[in-house]
């Protein structure tokens, strides 16, 4: 499988949102209601993705002005994804892929040997439109890397 680009439909998938209920997500539930931006990271409570996710809640107003909605994506447990949104007060749906269907899906399954975390998701984000075709991608050379948020934002307001 290969990463998608700009263009390509986006590969659909289901997993867990990561709340107390464990409720079911598909992503073609929220295609054709604004962008999606999907934010794949490596994993709940470790500084750079802590990071990232405030900085997406930061900009959470301005995802929703543009009609957006905001998924952060990981091979976490959605009992642990649920935690780390409340710790956070992060309001947008974090999804729990613990069968890694998205992360293989969007090619972006790595290693961190040093901190024995193994098929996880590389960070990255990708900005789905109306029709599921899509139209950022951005994937980390070294998933310390965090987005660059207005680029980011600017891809969600042109998608």
């Amino acid at each position: 499988m290969a990463t998608p680009q700009t263009g390509d439909s986006a590969p659909l998938f289901t997993a867990t949102v990561g709340t107390s209920d464990h409720e079911s997500f598909a992503l073609e539930d929220h295609l054709g209601d604004g962008p999606v931006v999907l934010a794949f990271f490596p994993g709940a409570f470790t500084p750079p993705c802590t990071n990232e996710m405030i900085a997406l809640q930061d900009h959470l107003d301005d995802f929703a002005e543009a009609g957006a909605t905001v998924l952060g994506v990981s091979a976490d447990s959605a009992f642990s994804l649920g935690s780390f949104r409340e710790e956070h007060g992060i309001e947008f749906d974090l999804i729990s892929d613990m069968g890694r269907e998205a992360i293989d899906a969007y090619d972006v399954r790595i290693d961190i040997e040093d901190l024995g975390l193994i098929g996880i998701a590389n960070r990255s984000v990708f900005v789905l439109d109306d029709e599921g075709t899509v139209t950022y991608t951005w994937v980390a050379d070294d998933p310390t890397n965090e987005p660059d948020y207005e680029e980011l934002l600017d891809a969600v307001q042109s998608a």
